[in-house]
């Protein structure tokens, strides 16, 4: 699959680098900024007991 993508981009090597970890980056940033926080709100790793009466 990542060989498909690689070989769908436009232009030389040097080019698809860029594109490739521009692609990269983008899904980290929607990884971030939209799943990782609505997921979180569902996990009980963030529940503390330390404190609680």
């Amino acid at each position: 699959m990542y060989g498909w993508i690689f070989r769908a981009l436009p232009g030389p090597l040097w080019m698809r680098i860029i594109l490739s970890v521009m692609l990269v980056l983008a899904a980290v940033m929607v990884l971030m900024v939209f799943v990782f926080p609505w997921v979180s709100q569902f996990s009980p790793l963030t529940d503390s007991t330390i404190g609680s009466p």
